[in-house]
Formats: structure tokens, sequence, C-alpha cells
């Protein structure tokens, strides 16, 4: 049996009074000589603890006065392949999406992807959603899907999770995804009467592609995240 680290665990347990509303967004986390006094552990399990917490997304750690919960946005790490569903559960949010539109593309679909043009071969079916969490638009989203490894993906359910259909309706595993990201603002009444905002708000446009297998393309994707909820999180090791 894999034995769990007793910092990781606290962390945990710490990150649960996070998720459950016990510690609020901008409320202060318990420091270092209280993670001390509480679980008995040393100073460098404390800290290990706190640096957990705060690497995971949930605090922030102010200089000269600690560590405090973080406000309710989002965090999307760049280093994991995980749904928009998840994400918002992970986060403590209630997620939901609508439906705006859906069309065929008997020619595929392409795009220029970090200096690479990916193409996805015809047939191609794609849908255009709305993604909410606690009832407020955060992404605007266009997924261009392979028919050729989705044959009757237009039968399906758009409301939820397109990952959790790939895998338990198709068998697909996601391998890889590799995304593009850039900074805009919305300007565009359509595109803010959709965010249901009245003025001009920063967003990250993400064009990406998603594999299944080696060079095995299972969709691609243009989509809008809203920039004053969204954080994205990049990871980097010297490994």
């Amino acid at each position: 049996m894999q034995h769990i680290p007793k910092y990781y665990k606290i962390s945990q347990e710490i990150i649960s009074t996070i998720q459950n509303g016990e510690l609020q967004p901008g409320m202060k986390v318990p420091s270092e000589n209280e993670i001390i006094s509480k679980y008995k552990v040393s100073n460098t399990t404390a800290r290990k603890i706190l640096h957990e917490i705060e690497a995971a997304g949930w605090a922030i750690k102010i200089k000269g006065k600690g560590t405090f919960v973080r406000t309710k946005n989002v965090e999307r790490t760049v280093t994991r392949i995980l749904g928009f569903t998840k994400n918002m559960i992970e986060g403590g949010f209630t997620p939901a999406t609508k439906l705006l539109g859906a069309k065929l593309f008997k020619d595929g679909y392409g795009a220029f992807i970090n200096g690479r043009k990916y193409s996805l071969h015809g047939p191609v079916y794609q849908i255009y959603r709305l993604r909410f969490a606690d009832d407020i638009p955060m992404m605007l989203e266009k997924r261009y899907i392979s028919l050729q490894m989705c044959p009757d993906i237009a039968t399906r359910s758009f409301e939820g999770s397109l990952y959790d259909i790939y895998e338990n309706e198709y068998g697909l595993k996601l391998t890889e995804v590799n995304q593009m990201l850039r900074t805009i603002n919305i300007t565009d009444a359509p595109t803010m009467r959709l965010f249901e905002v009245e003025k001009s708000i920063p967003a990250f446009l993400v064009d990406g592609v998603t594999f299944c297998g080696r060079e095995m393309i299972l969709e691609m994707e243009e989509s809008i995240y809203r920039g004053d909820k969204y954080h994205f999180a990049v990871r980097a090791s010297s490994k």
C-alpha cells in the first residue's frame, strides 16, 4: 500500500474546510504555529502543508500577513487534462451548460496552434456552448469533434461533460491536450450579452487540440474564458 505523507493528509483536511465553507474567501488559513500546535508536526512539515494548500490554488500567501483563502476565482491549470465540469466541481462551484448551436463540417477543420497546423479530417461536428459556474457565465466554447471516432455524437446530450461522453460512451482515453493561450478584450455586443456584462472585460482566447492516441486527434476547440473570473496556472520543473 502506498504511504500517504502526513503533510498531504493535513493539507487535504484544511482544504476540505475551505470546500465546505467553514473557511470563507478572504479568511486566514491556520498559521504555521497553529498547525504545529494542533497537529504536532515540525516547522518543516507545517511549511509544506501551507505550500501544498497554496500550490493547489486554494490560498494565497501575503508577505508579512499570512496565508488567506483565495476569492472565488477559478484556477485552470495547464498541466492537467481537466474538463470544465470537473474543474468547476473541484473549485466548489456548480457547473451548468447551455447549448447555443451545432453544425456539421463535412470537409473537416484546421487551425494553427503553437506554430503548427493541425487538421481534423471530416466529417466534423461542431457544438457551440456557454458554460456556467453557480449561474455565472464563465466560458464560451466551440468544439470540433471527430465523427470518425464519435459517429453518433449528435444524438448525445451536450449539457454535461464531453470528456465523460468520450470515455464512458466511446471508450476513448484522452492522452494529450495542446493549447495556445492569448489575451483579448471582449468588446462586441453579442458576446458581452452572453457573458451578461455591460462593459468590456478581459478574456483568454484558447485554441486547442485534444488527442486520444499518438497523432489521433479527437477534437479541437476555440474557447473564450472570461479573464475577470479565471486564473491560469503553469507549473514547470527543472527535471
